[in-house]
């Protein structure tokens, strides 16, 4: 039995996004350790990825709007993340601990959109007549998804930036004793 071109890609993304999802969730419930990189290229990744999904929608308000209102949703998001973050200051480095529900929720909404999305491409064409799927990009709902979790991200990790530009790590050097 032959596999079809659009079942292949189930079977090759299906279980990279289960990876990736399974390592998202292990990073959203726990102790992380920060990482400077990593939250400037969230810094920069995230806000490019706005602009190039942005720049082909002036021709399409709705879609835009959409994803606008997720950017505000995401931002104000993240904000209220940072302020219910635990924060540490170790020898060993900076580390936070999330908190979970809005990692999770954030998490399980685009997971839902995804396989609505992906079930609709699917389903659109495995039906003969149908026409072309619809475009991914350009739907509004989607766009509200996507555009909540990138400035998620991105504000919360300028946030954490911040939070260790004004942080010195306590060392543990020992005191002199006087003379």
């Amino acid at each position: 039995m032959a596999l079809q071109p659009s079942s292949m890609v189930f079977v090759v993304l299906v279980p990279l996004i289960l990876w990736r999802l399974y390592s998202r969730y292990r990073r959203l419930v726990g102790r992380q350790r920060s990482k400077a990189w990593r939250h400037r290229f969230a810094i920069v990744f995230f806000p490019l990825l706005l602009l190039a999904l942005s720049l082909p929608l002036y021709v399409h308000p709705l879609a835009l709007a959409a994803l606008v209102g997720g950017i505000a949703v995401g931002s104000a998001l993240g904000v209220f993340g940072l302020k219910h973050t635990r924060f540490e200051a170790t020898p060993e480095g900076y580390f936070f601990t999330p908190n979970s529900r809005i990692g999770i929720a954030l998490l399980c909404l685009m997971v839902a959109r995804i396989t609505y999305r992906f079930f609709e491409i699917y389903s659109v064409a495995g039906t003969p007549g149908a026409g072309q799927p619809p475009d991914f990009a350009r739907s509004p709902l989607t766009l509200l998804c996507v555009g909540m979790v990138a400035s998620y991200y991105t504000a919360y990790a300028i946030g954490l930036l911040r939070w260790r530009a004004r942080t010195m790590i306590p060392t543990t050097a020992p005191l002199e004793s006087p003379p």
